[in-house]
């Protein structure tokens, strides 16, 4: 098993985000509330309950002013919101006063916004929210270094999240974006990637084989990607600071890196370098591209991921000198990779402290049998809304299945407005035609061998420049022989030489592969034309009308189908807006005034009630018998339709015909991946001979200059010798 030692590091050093509360504004809830019952119980009551008025304005009161940033503030904070999340709960359950004051808040994240509701809702609304936020804020500070103090992050990241979740499936019509379901969502996100953030420091830490720590890594990236994706739609995509979004997306890339690192570790010392240089290739694409887009994000980050793009670098630059070197592998295309798999150790954590069930707040007002009444009552209207949704949910998946079986609507459409790619299919195959279409590689392959024979021509050059010095080194050893005392350039030229061979044997196997993808290409050519139909569409078979009957039974036939899916389209549109009219009465729907009012028969207060549900639920029924007999007609339709029009023929032609568009992509792209790289090379390699020739070159002058100047020497001291011997 690969050690992740030399991989990979924690990311201890790099910060957390944590959630800002909202702020709100003053409410004097002690009047109201004893006003309300006052009005709605008695006044006797209203006297009663004084010690619980104060408490919860106390609570308000408390809630309102700004919290202290040390940790055992934040958990008293935590407490403090909790309280009166479950005493503002009682006042809407047991008063009845649901939608009779008005609350307002700040939003979170554009403090110049806000917004006012007269809704018990909103308010714990945006208490669940602070919660959450406190959490958040709480595993922030928290100290990563140590083993407690990860686990304690991770807990309470995963505890914030699950406030988030239940956030957004209780999100306010109306409030601040930061209440909506959207942002709810995309928080819930984000705690969850740093409570996995926390558990990926902890496998580092402990150690563990590189395959889990990726696994953990890429379920980070993950849950950072998808906390960017919602940062980046509406309606968050202009309501967040440009520091959130960049932190964001650079923790995905980031962490998105340390998976595929981790992974080439492996990969590695199994020798499949091939992969391994396409997994670092793509992973330092993905850093690249983040950094570039990330603005306002924390320098501790920005360092982070920077020194991560380096020991990529370094072990992409060594994997491919390995593998040119030595295992000279094929390099796969991206599209070829598999996805990395991840390992989920981080979830929404049940929510805490929020349930109302023992609050005695207030429990002079409401007695015990109501509650248990309530609860009864509340237990019967789920059973009844559950059976139907579950219904509605049945008929769905048959209609889809169903549909899809019969090739249902797009044989309507191939009809009346032609055959058509899938969406990403046809935007691959038009990013093709933009670089040129097939013909393109064939300016690549030019432009390939063109470089080629440059370098050939740098080669040869410096070859004969060497040779040219070493040939006039030895014409002038052989005249002067041991007068020549300098070292011969065999022996100071070696090591250029040994670098020119190096790169000739270099340039003969790019010849080789050059050769190979040229082969390719030739060979798959027949097959790469069908990507130069403009539009596309053109290559695809034609579902036409028949020769006109007589009757002109084609025309009904497609009319009666056309007429059939629109009539079914219309009862499954009706069938979701009962599900939410189902929904909706569910929320409005409150029992305990009556039961509070007093009832002389509960069980037939119940069934009263229940019935309101009725006419609903016979609306369900009736769409759903409906649809199953417009089901039923399609079906018959649509084999009189598929007859007339061939639709089987067509079908096979069509998937024959996309199979070849697939191919001919698919093909492309590794042909041109194949010359990017081959250009890639030479482009390297010529700058290389460029500085080895001027190398050679300076060689060769200096050797030249101190050629001339021993050759002078030497005729002067023969010129003295023979004078010396005249005299």
């Amino acid at each position: 098993m690969a050690s992740t030692s030399s991989s990979s590091s924690s990311s201890q050093a790099m910060p957390f985000l944590s959630v800002p509360e909202k702020k709100t504004s003053s409410v004097d809830l002690h009047k109201f509330l004893k006003d309300h019952i006052s009005a709605n119980f008695s006044s006797h009551d209203a006297a009663a309950s004084e010690r619980e008025l104060s408490l919860v304005r106390q609570m308000r009161s408390d809630l309102e002013k700004q919290p202290s940033p040390s940790p055992t503030s934040a958990e008293s904070r935590l407490d403090l919101l909790r309280r009166y999340f479950r005493a503002i709960s009682v006042v809407g359950r047991r008063l009845g006063c649901v939608s009779s004051i008005s609350f307002t808040w700040y939003d979170a994240f554009r403090s110049n916004k806000k917004e006012s509701l007269k809704a018990i809702g909103f308010e714990k609304a945006a208490v669940l929210f602070n919660i959450g936020a406190v959490h958040s804020q709480i595993g922030s500070a928290a100290e990563r270094d140590t083993v407690e103090g990860r686990k304690f992050a991770y807990a309470k990241f995963q505890k914030a999240a699950g406030v988030f979740e239940l956030l957004k499936e209780n999100a306010v019509v109306g409030a601040t974006v930061d209440l909506t379901a959207e942002c709810a969502g995309m928080l819930e996100r984000l705690m969850l990637a740093q409570a996995q953030e926390c558990m990926f420091d902890k496998v580092i830490a402990d150690a563990k084989g590189a395959i889990l720590c990726s696994k953990v890594a890429k379920q980070a990236a993950s849950f950072y990607s998808e906390a960017h994706s919602a940062l980046t739609a509406s309606p968050l995509d202009q309501h967040f600071d440009r520091a959130w979004v960049s932190y964001v997306q650079l923790k995905a890339a980031y962490f998105y890196a340390e998976a595929a690192a981790l992974y080439c570790t492996d990969l590695h010392e199994k020798e499949d370098i091939g992969e391994e240089i396409a997994r670092l290739k793509l992973a330092v694409s993905s850093l690249s591209d983040a950094k570039k887009s990330a603005k306002g994000a924390p320098s501790s980050l920005l360092e982070a991921v920077s020194k991560l793009e380096n020991k990529m670098n370094q072990k992409l630059e060594k994997a491919v000198k390995e593998n040119n070197q030595v295992y000279l592998m094929r390099v796969p295309p991206v599209s070829a990779l598999a996805e990395l798999s991840a390992a989920v150790l981080a979830q929404s954590a049940d929510v805490e402290g929020l349930d109302i069930s023992s609050e005695t707040l207030f429990a002079n007002l409401i007695p015990e049998s109501s509650k248990k009444s309530v609860s009864k009552y509340d237990d019967m209207v789920d059973d009844v809304i559950r059976i139907q949704l579950d219904k509605i949910k049945l008929e769905k998946e048959v209609s889809k299945v169903k549909l899809q079986e019969m090739g249902l609507p797009d044989s309507i459409s191939a009809v009346e407005n032609g055959s058509n790619l899938p969406a990403e299919l046809k935007a691959q195959v038009e990013a093709i035609q933009d670089r040129g279409g097939p013909d393109g590689l064939k300016v690549e392959l030019k432009q390939l061998k063109d470089l080629r024979r440059v370098n050939l021509e740098l080669m040869v050059q410096t070859e004969e420049m060497l040779q040219k010095e070493e040939k006039e080194d030895s014409q002038y050893r052989a005249q002067y022989k041991e007068k020549w005392e300098r070292p011969e350039s065999g022996v100071l030229a070696k090591n250029m030489r040994d670098r020119l061979s190096k790169y000739a044997e270099n340039l003969k196997e790019a010849g080789v592969s050059d050769l190979r993808v040229e082969n390719s290409m030739l060979e798959n050519f027949v097959t790469l034309t069908i990507l130069d139909n403009r539009p596309i569409e053109s290559a695809l078979p034609s579902l036409t009308r028949p020769v006109t009957y007589l009757d002109g039974s084609e025309d009904r036939t497609l009319g009666t189908l056309k007429q059939s899916l629109t009539q079914l389209e219309t009862h499954a549109a009706q069938l979701e807006s009962l599900e939410e009219n189902l929904k909706e009465l569910k929320t409005k729907d409150d029992i305990l005034p009556k039961l509070l009012g007093g009832t002389s028969s509960e069980d037939d207060l119940f069934k009263k009630e229940i019935e309101k549900y009725n006419p609903i639920c016979e609306e369900i029924s009736k769409h759903i018998q409906i649809i199953e007999q417009l089901l039923s007609h399609i079906q018959a339709q649509n084999i009189e339709f598929a007859n007339q029009f061939r639709f089987v023929e067509y079908k096979i032609s069509f998937e024959q015909s996309l199979e070849h568009i697939r191919t001919a992509v698919a093909k492309f792209r590794e042909i041109k991946e194949n010359f990017s790289e081959g250009i890639k090379f030479y482009v390297s390699l010529q700058e290389v001979l460029n500085n080895l020739k001027q190398q050679s070159s300076d060689f060769v002058m200096t050797r030249s200059i101190q050629c001339h100047e021993m050759v002078e020497i030497l005729k002067k001291k023969q010129g003295g010798w023979r004078i010396f011997g005249n005299r």
